[in-house]
């Protein structure tokens, strides 16, 4: 039987034992889903690469440690590390943003001065209160959830405890909200670079 034709499970189990070629077999199956997931969030190119390269050296590593249980499948398991890698790139960047303008190396690169100019102060402040009005119009359970992720900057472990639903529920809640922001940013016809 070729690797082609087994199973993600069974490629899995196969490498656990040992047999590298099968993570070779389970690259080949969702670069490319992987890939494109990190590309539509993270727009820079050298580091959707790196978060690529990320995603699938901590699977290596999680496999090897025994830390991949089946209870879903391999490629919802793949995606979600690359997800979670996507938020802590932005999560880092926030903190540290990173600006080259050659190879040399400078630390004020390094250093954000923190200071935003009046343009950006009244963009945000327009985006912000945009924001809070469409908020207004979601189910009050996404409204909570949105409300405690990006104004109180709360994971979703914390919100679920505060709650005491599952990290599915919250995650799920956060996502239907997102879908409704976006389609009332489109009959509004506003610009929401936040959102």
């Amino acid at each position: 039987m070729r690797l082609s034709e087994f199973t993600d499970r069974q490629l899995v189990e196969a490498y656990v034992r040992g047999n590298e070629e099968c993570f070779q077999e389970l690259l080949k199956r969702y670069k490319g889903r992987v890939f494109g997931k990190i590309s539509m969030y993270v727009k820079d190119r050298a580091a959707a690469e790196d978060i690529f390269q990320d995603t699938f050296m901590k699977a290596i590593n999680a496999l090897k440690d025994g830390q991949y249980n089946e209870e879903g499948k391999f490629s919802a398991w793949i995606l979600r590390i690359a997800h979670n890698l996507c938020i802590d790139y932005f999560r880092g960047k926030k903190k540290m943003p990173m600006t080259r303008a050659n190879d040399d190396f400078d630390p004020f690169d390094y250093i954000s001065s923190g200071e935003k100019n009046t343009e950006e102060i009244a963009v945000k402040k327009q985006v912000l209160a945009d924001a809070k009005r469409l908020l207004s119009y979601l189910p009050d359970e996404q409204k909570e959830i949105v409300m405690m992720r990006l104004y109180y900057d709360m994971s979703f472990k914390e919100i679920s405890d505060t709650l005491n639903i599952s990290i599915n529920t919250a995650l799920g809640r956060m996502r239907y909200a997102l879908i409704n922001l976006r389609k009332l940013v489109e009959k509004h016809q506003l610009e929401m670079n936040v959102l």
